[in-house]
């Protein structure tokens, strides 16, 4: 059992903190923003609540977090009551967020310099993954940081692997929103050229899911495409700030994502249709309005 904190309770951190404290069996402090969500997961999972981060922080032996964006991971970390604060050394901070490159880089040093390690860990698998306990992590830093962190990260993760140094979990998910993007553009198109030449989609998928077009973007969201229903999943909101993030990457590194370029001003359009919330499946909403 370890000693563990756990900052930001949202969508995906609710449940992630909850298997760290169930299947992991750790000892967990949360943070919330909202404390009252801090105290209704203490409620339901046991554990303790904390006011700031530095407090959540103190004397652990491993610091979650699972926030919004740079500014929101800065916040926690470096901020003024932020876990860096008080985090011991030799402790391991696992940023769960899915943020720039460039914030785990600095980041990693800052936290290098206090004698304890950063993580940049972010996920895939979306609120599914999430409760199940069944999310894909990719993790930037030092082997022996993961090493000492993977067996806590495995409570809430199926596949968790060391993509390279500082920034190279964010760079792995840039390329899983990139991939993404490009697939449900093309289930899109496939199902709305089905349906214009009135094909039956049921049909064509048991078919074609079993081929080259297959994909877990296929298995798991064709159904509720074709009912026209997008309430599932990762938020149009949320993929539009991770293309970005992949975007300004790109422009640094001078890759070409025509096609992501392309799909982020689609789900643009989506935003403006009235589909913040709704799931990236909703480009078919896009085709068909």
């Amino acid at each position: 059992m370890a000693s563990v904190a756990f900052l930001g309770l949202g969508v995906m951190g609710y449940p992630m903190a909850g298997h760290l404290r169930n299947k992991g069996g750790h000892d967990v402090t949360v943070y919330n923003r909202t404390r009252a969500k801090a105290e209704q997961w203490v409620g339901q999972h046991g554990g303790s609540v904390a006011a700031t981060p530095a407090e959540a922080a103190d004397g652990k032996d491993f610091v979650f977090s699972c926030v919004g964006n740079d500014d929101d991971v800065r916040a926690v970390t470096t901020g003024a009551e932020g876990a860096f604060k008080s985090m011991k050394k030799g402790a391991v901070y696992i940023d769960n967020t899915t943020a720039s490159a460039e914030v785990a880089r600095e980041l990693a040093e800052k936290a290098e310099a206090q004698g304890f390690s950063f993580l940049d860990a972010p996920v895939s698998g979306g609120q599914a993954g999430a409760e199940n306990g069944a999310l894909t992590v990719m993790v930037g830093g030092e082997q022996k940081a993961f090493g000492k962190a993977k067996p806590v990260i495995d409570a809430y993760a199926r596949m968790v692997g060391l993509m390279g140094p500082a920034g190279a979990g964010q760079l792995t998910k840039m390329i899983n929103q990139i991939v993404i993007a490009g697939l449900v553009q093309g289930l899109a198109e496939g199902i709305h050229f089905g349906k214009k030449a009135g094909l039956d989609i049921e049909k064509v998928i048991e078919v074609i899911s079993k081929g080259a077009a297959g994909s877990w973007q296929m298995e798991n969201r064709y159904k509720t495409m074709n009912a026209g229903k997008y309430d599932f999943g990762f938020a149009v909101d949320w993929m539009r700030k991770d293309l970005g993030i992949c975007l300004a990457e790109a422009d640094r590194n001078g890759a070409k994502l025509p096609v992501a370029a392309l799909v982020d001003q689609f789900y643009k359009d989506v935003q403006e249709m009235g589909g913040r919330r709704w799931d990236t499946s909703s480009l078919l909403a896009r085709l068909e309005r």
